[in-house]
């Protein structure tokens, strides 16, 4: 699942960080992991697990400072911004167990308390998003909710007919959203008003990537597209060997993560500048600089980093087991957070030795 990123360093710091040597400065461990991506702000990880509990940890060096559980199951990505931790969960083996109630909370930063929460018919999914005072997410049901941040009131709720399980993105007064009948929808920031709507094959998970006044996302069907944002009208569409889980926009250049173990650099006209398989399938977002981008494929034992000049590899960072989460990794500070089976490892320049947390 693919997260809203807080603020981070300069690309110049992420470049060198991504690919000069890096070691495991500190991992915590805990066997409850989920595919949910951690938030994070300047100076803490916020780790969602499973039985709907959350931790927050020094990025520093993985010192837990506080652990938050909610009861349920977390249902979407959480993200944070500098003073509050929003949380999506859900109901488990209540009433119906196989229509699940929903949940949306803010956490306070200090000490993980319940500051409002919002109850749900059904749980949202995908990831969350804030933009200014609100507050983005897509539910089980197919509604595209605002809420406001602040309270946890809802400003708009736009029915749709096919659940929303991807990451909205809020960009120039429009807030996107991707379904899984593979409709990418356009609404007005401010109202929900929806704008335009085009439909490809397959289900849209990951964000969308806003440029030169065009729209690109991947889609289940296995194609990258870029549509018209006034109009929602197809510019062009390039096919890959599998389903594409993700695209991030790097200066000029689009780059593209496929199920089918390929990495994609493409052009914004559509042409491919390179691709190259990886020892695995790509289900979560790359992190990416302008000058590399890092990978975490599925059933391999390293994150990948990749030259976006030539596709040419120029770093690993070793997790010492097989992936097996489509959790996306996060830069915080000055290292490389990744999610695994097993708990989270954090990678950095070598200058601390490696500490090591546990579950409490």
């Amino acid at each position: 699942m693919f997260p809203k990123c807080f603020s981070l360093d300069s690309s110049a710091k992420q470049e060198a960080l991504l690919s000069q040597p890096l070691t495991v400065r500190w991992r915590y461990d805990s066997n409850i992991t989920i595919n949910l991506t951690p938030a994070f702000d300047k100076e803490r990880v916020y780790l969602p697990l499973g039985g709907g509990a959350i931790v927050a940890l020094k990025a520093r060096d993985g010192q837990l400072i506080w652990r938050s559980e909610m009861g349920g199951e977390l249902s979407a990505s959480p993200v944070a911004d500098d003073s509050m931790i929003f949380v999506a969960s859900e109901t488990v083996g209540v009433g119906d167990a196989k229509h699940p109630a929903g949940a949306l909370r803010a956490l306070g930063r200090e000490g993980g308390v319940t500051q409002w929460m919002t109850p749900l018919v059904k749980p949202l999914r995908g990831s969350l998003t804030i933009s200014g005072g609100r507050l983005f997410a897509g539910g089980s049901d197919g509604r595209a909710y605002a809420f406001d941040k602040r309270s946890g009131g809802v400003f708009w709720s736009i029915p749709f007919t096919s659940p929303l399980n991807g990451q909205p993105v809020v960009a120039n007064g429009r807030v996107y959203f991707g379904s899984e009948d593979g409709t990418l929808l356009a609404l007005e920031e401010t109202t929900g008003r929806v704008l335009w709507r085009y439909r490809s094959t397959g289900a849209i998970h990951g964000p969308v990537a806003v440029a030169n006044g065009n729209v690109f996302f991947g889609s289940g069907d296995g194609y990258v597209y870029a549509v018209s944002a006034d109009k929602g009208h197809l510019v062009w569409r390039k096919r890959t060997g599998g389903g594409v889980e993700a695209v991030l926009l790097t200066g000029d250049s689009l780059v593209a993560a496929s199920l089918d173990n390929f990495a994609y650099l493409l052009n914004l006209k559509g042409g491919v500048i390179w691709k190259r398989l990886l020892p695995g399938r790509i289900s979560s977002q790359p992190l990416a600089s302008e000058e590399a981008a890092l990978f975490t494929p599925l059933s391999s034992t390293a994150a990948v980093v990749l030259a976006l000049r030539d596709g040419k590899q120029v770093n690993t960072l070793p997790t010492g087991e097989e992936m097996t989460s489509s959790a996306s990794p996060v830069i915080v500070g000055d290292a490389v957070v990744v999610t695994t089976e097993h708990g989270l490892l954090a990678f950095a320049p070598p200058a601390n030795s490696t500490s090591k947390k546990s579950a409490q």
